[in-house]
């Protein structure tokens, strides 16, 4: 049993920071007798989640070129879903597998600081002296 179109998540509130981790597998497609071929299917990453507190695995198509970022960098999903397999098992019974499928994982960039235009900082209208650190 699968999920028709997948479950649409709410990216921040599931998963929080990601950071990378590192490549996980790669999916090879299979030759007419059974055995791998050399064509990769899709590519399985390990991404640490801030909000599931643990490791998850994201799959990518393999027409994305591998990524090979630096270990912790912060990334972005493009696109998840996640989705479900279910496996009959005794008496009426199943066990369910979740897995995540997104188009592409990306670095974030970091937000660059407000430019002041070798400008002095203005003084506080309300008269109050800045805190000082």
């Amino acid at each position: 049993m699968r999920l028709a179109n997948g479950l649409f998540i709410e990216k921040q509130a599931t998963f929080g920071r990601l950071r990378f981790s590192a490549l996980r597998r790669e999916v090879r497609e299979q030759n007419e007798d059974g055995t791998p071929s050399d064509v990769i299917k899709e590519r399985t990453y390990d991404l640490k989640s801030q909000m599931q507190g643990r490791m998850i695995q994201v799959s990518i198509p393999a027409s994305v070129p591998l990524h090979e970022y630096d270990y912790n960098a912060e990334v972005d999903m493009v696109n998840p879903v996640v989705n479900t397999v279910a496996h009959a098992t005794f008496g009426d019974n199943a066990d369910v597998e979740w897995y995540i499928k997104a188009d592409d994982i990306v670095l974030v960039k970091p937000e660059p600081a407000a430019p002041n235009n070798g400008q002095p900082a203005q003084p506080r209208r309300d008269n109050q002296p800045d805190k000082k650190a």
